[in-house]
């Protein structure tokens, strides 16, 4: 990640057109401004001239100043005293001037004032706002690490449990007792079909055809229940019980 430069300047107080210089990108040649206030504590003539932002810049802050938008003071000590306003000893703090530019500036994002994040930053974006999100950011990045955890482990119990079923599942239905739910269906349908040893019929039931029929007039849609299945499965019973050691 890219190093983020500080603001450019380090001073916590200013005296406005100070400010103003440094605003307008004329840090090399502050001192020559500063050298040429005038009585009123505002840049030169022929400053203005020469440096037009200058003058646009230094109207800004004094229209602050004049305004109660911006406080003031003497070295950096807020006092807002009227007399001040025409004095050389005239100061802004940093933290106010910054303040005041987000607000009725917020376009206007000066190097001494703001790191380069901030400068790079949608106005209506502030650093606190960033900031915030990339605390949500890290709390929600905390939180789908622990729910892809938990996920995990209960994926492995799930694929345990799978693995513990598929294996009863088939030791339940081996050929052993594959045999014997055959033989009992078979006999079952030996009965249905069959006659009493005095020739008596034990159902109504004529044939294979007819049964299939019955179940699938009463029992159609159940799991297993299907003409193609029966048949299938029936018939299987039938021939086991039938084909049974005598």
């Amino acid at each position: 990640m890219p190093k983020i430069s500080p603001p450019s300047c380090d001073r916590v107080y200013y005296h406005p057109v100070e400010a103003a210089a440094l605003w307008s990108d004329l840090e090399k040649h502050e001192h020559v401004i500063l050298g040429s206030l005038n009585h009123e504590g505002r840049p030169s003539t022929e400053c203005c001239k020469q440096w037009p932002i200058l003058k646009i810049n230094t109207a800004r802050i004094f229209d602050g100043l004049l305004n109660g938008d911006l406080p003031y003071g003497r070295h950096g000590i807020t006092s807002n005293d009227p007399k001040l306003l025409k004095s050389r000893e005239l100061t802004v703090r940093h933290s106010d001037l910054r303040s005041w530019i987000i607000r009725f500036y917020p376009t206007e994002r000066p190097h001494f004032l703001f790191d380069d994040l901030e400068r790079q930053l949608h106005p209506t974006v502030t650093i606190e706002s960033v900031q915030a999100l990339l605390t949500d950011r890290e709390v929600i990045r905390v939180q789908l690490v622990e729910r892809c955890t938990a996920y995990d482990q209960l994926y492995r119990e799930y694929e345990q449990l799978r693995k513990i079923s598929r294996k009863s599942t088939t030791a339940d239905m081996g050929s052993r007792a594959e045999t014997t739910y055959l033989n009992i269906v078979g006999g079952l349908l030996s009965l249905l079909l069959g006659n009493s040893p005095a020739g008596k019929p034990y159902s109504s039931f004529k044939t294979l055809g007819a049964v299939i029929q019955a179940l699938l007039a009463h029992y159609e849609g159940h799991a297993g229940i299907a003409e193609r299945t029966l048949w299938a499965k029936l018939a299987a019973a039938k021939r086991q019980i039938e084909d049974r050691p005598r």
